[in-house]
């Protein structure tokens, strides 16, 4: 493993940073239904591999479909219940409450639904790369939605 050079500052300033959660940057790409606010990307920190923020819903809301090219996504719930629908017109679907992850694959459309009329739904957002791409989809979902759950292939039982 390949040491970074300590740079001039001895990592004063270029070593770690801690963003406070009143200073996010709501300005980034957004997809109707949600608001989107970065907290580490390159512009404001460096990150080359990574884009971190939150997303919120409101009561009842749900964003427009969209994916984010080739990019991985992982959502992690922090308050109110999501509901996901995904695929080519959004016919699959599953839900997650607080403590759930949710990984999105490169490409996948989607589309995130706060389940709860009267609870602001609330998660944080990671990326695969600094750059925050959103392609918006215009798709009409299939009704219903076929309710999908996760199996683990590692822990099977």
């Amino acid at each position: 493993m390949s040491e970074a050079a300590v740079p001039g500052d001895g990592w004063e300033h270029t070593g770690v940073r801690v963003v406070p959660g009143d200073q996010l940057d709501a300005n980034t790409t957004q997809t109707p239904g949600m608001n989107r606010a970065a907290a580490i990307d390159f512009a404001r920190v460096g990150a080359r591999r990574l884009w971190a923020g939150t997303v919120h819903i409101h009561a009842g809301a749900g964003t427009g479909a969209h994916h984010h090219g080739p990019l991985e996504s992982v959502i992690y719930v922090v308050r109110g219940r999501a509901r996901m629908r995904w695929g080519e017109r959004l016919e699959y679907t599953a839900e997650a409450g607080p403590g759930d992850f949710i990984y999105v694959p490169p490409f996948v459309p989607h589309q995130e639904i706060n389940a709860s009329p009267d609870e602001t739904l609330e998660c944080v957002l990671v990326r695969s790369d600094g750059e925050a791409v959103v392609v918006n989809l215009d798709i009409q979902p299939v009704e219903p939605a076929r309710e999908v759950r996760w199996i683990d292939p590692i822990h099977k039982d």
